[in-house]
């Protein structure tokens, strides 16, 4: 599950992190509202879907007094951004963000993710940041550094101290530092996230560290657990679809092909689907019933299948006795 922007700082500030306090607004009515209540004559104004590459998108404006604050308002609310993440539908924003400006002296990249390959969750750094963390790990490795993560221990002392070195942290920047970053590994392990990305991470001309811009997702697996989080959910951000398959405990996810899957087992829903694109289909979806699907969950699932205009046909691939 992932959290918009505002949700995700929202959490990161109850860790000790330094956020931004916002203002999240739906309508044109009530940013007017809010920037003559604040007296507000400047900010940012940001999109909050979930997906990156807003910026390249034009989900983010920065004005420079009320007019352009509410005219920022008017372009990005019911905005649909398309890119690589969202899909050819894309996604529609619902809510904007309203922030103040930040007089930026540096920018860096500091994030934690499951690293399957270790086994760990590891925190990821980089002097880099406002760019694609992905793009700068294939174009110049050197400027990332990963540090495992001891779930019972967190960060060591000599882990901060060679983050520093590698971010160019020093004195009181550094302190800062070390306990973002304490602070940063302790909330990733403590909501049961699967990511949680802050880039930019600024650093002012007054030498204090920000989370400027914060991405996060959760387990689903571990919702159960964390029902604060689970309550932040955004059903408009999500495939129809995928959030109907949801209710059956049906594994779905949309894709933009032709020949309709469903299949027990996800392994063998992706080797059906990779034998569909061998044989020059494109499959449409992948679905996993699971191995003890009712007859109900198999009629819905057909039904999710038949929702999407594109499909012409469905191969059905259960492997049972």
């Amino acid at each position: 599950m992932h959290l918009h922007e505002y949700q995700a700082k929202a959490v990161l500030r109850k860790y000790g992190i330094n956020a931004p306090i916002g203002y999240v607004v739906s309508s044109v009515e009530e940013a007017e509202k809010l920037v003559d209540q604040h007296q507000l004559s400047c900010g940012v104004v940001k999109i909050q879907v979930h997906a990156g590459g807003r910026g390249n998108a034009g989900g983010v404006k920065i004005a420079k007094d009320r007019t352009a604050l509410i005219e920022a308002v008017k372009a990005l609310i019911g905005m649909r951004m398309v890119n690589r993440q969202t899909g050819p539908e894309g996604v529609v924003a619902q809510k904007v963000l309203i922030e103040p400006l930040a007089d930026i002296a540096k920018e860096y990249y500091l994030g934690c993710i499951i690293d399957r390959h270790i086994g760990h969750a590891v925190l990821i750094a980089s002097p880099c940041g406002g760019v694609d963390i992905e793009e700068t790990a294939q174009s110049d490795p050197d400027k990332i550094l990963m540090l495992p993560i001891k779930y019972e221990q967190g960060l060591k002392p000599f882990q901060l101290t060679a983050l520093c070195k590698f971010m160019g942290w020093n004195h009181e920047v550094a302190i800062q530092g070390k306990q973002l970053a304490q602070a940063l590994a302790k909330a990733f392990l403590s909501t049961d996230a699967t990511l949680i990305e802050i880039n930019p991470l600024v650093q002012t001309t007054g030498g204090e560290l920000i989370a400027l811009d914060a991405k996060m997702g959760i387990d689903d697996n571990a919702l159960f657990r964390q029902p604060a989080l689970a309550e932040l959910n955004d059903p408009t951000q999500i495939d129809a679809n995928e959030a109907q398959a949801k209710k059956y405990d049906l594994a779905y996810v949309s894709l933009d092909g032709t020949v309709g899957c469903m299949v027990n087992g996800a392994g063998l829903a992706m080797a059906t689907m990779d034998l569909i694109s061998h044989y020059g289909g494109r499959p449409s979806n992948f679905l996993d019933v699971g191995g003890s699907a009712t007859k109900e969950k198999v009629a819905e699932g057909f039904k999710i299948i038949l929702k999407d205009p594109k499909v012409t046909a469905i191969l059905v691939n259960i492997f049972g006795g």
